[in-house]
């Protein structure tokens, strides 16, 4: 069997020489936004990195992770998951190996990451970071329920 990390690596290789890959996303951390193990991600070559960002980083030198970009320092990159409450990620710019910019549904659509809508919404998240507990269990409990 593959590991997830020889087909992380594979999907890097690829957007390096230019390619766009759609990449499925697991788990729960980008909630609301990104629906693991039911949407995915398109994933190009990064630019700069930028605050607001969602990417494929490699962090804390052992694991590869699809988070937002919450602040940068010279060299350092901190990322958190949009569905976490607390705890974030550390990378340098240069372990930042892809950029996502779209979410494809089920279905095959491809909605763009950094639409006004989304970006403005992600915004009002990051400020809602206090009550996100309470907000991502009745997201869980209700919708989650209805479109999974």
């Amino acid at each position: 069997m593959v590991s997830d990390n020889v087909i992380i690596e594979n999907a890097i290789r690829l957007v390096g020489e230019g390619m766009r890959v759609t990449f499925p996303v697991k788990g729960y951390s980008m909630l609301p936004f990104i629906i693991g193990s039911r949407e995915s991600v398109d994933l190009v070559k990064p630019g700069t990195p930028k605050v607001g960002d969602v990417v494929l980083a490699w962090v804390e030198g052992c694991r590869y992770v699809i988070h937002r970009i919450i602040s940068i320092d010279g060299e350092q990159v901190t990322l958190m998951g949009d569905g976490n409450i607390a705890g974030v990620e550390h990378c340098m710019v240069s372990d930042v190996k892809a950029l996502a910019v779209n979410v494809v549904t089920p279905g095959g659509r491809h909605n763009p990451l950094y639409a006004p809508w989304r970006v403005r919404a992600s915004r009002l998240w990051w400020r809602l970071l206090p009550v996100r507990r309470w907000i991502l269990a009745v997201y869980r409990r209700t919708w989650l329920r209805v479109v999974t």
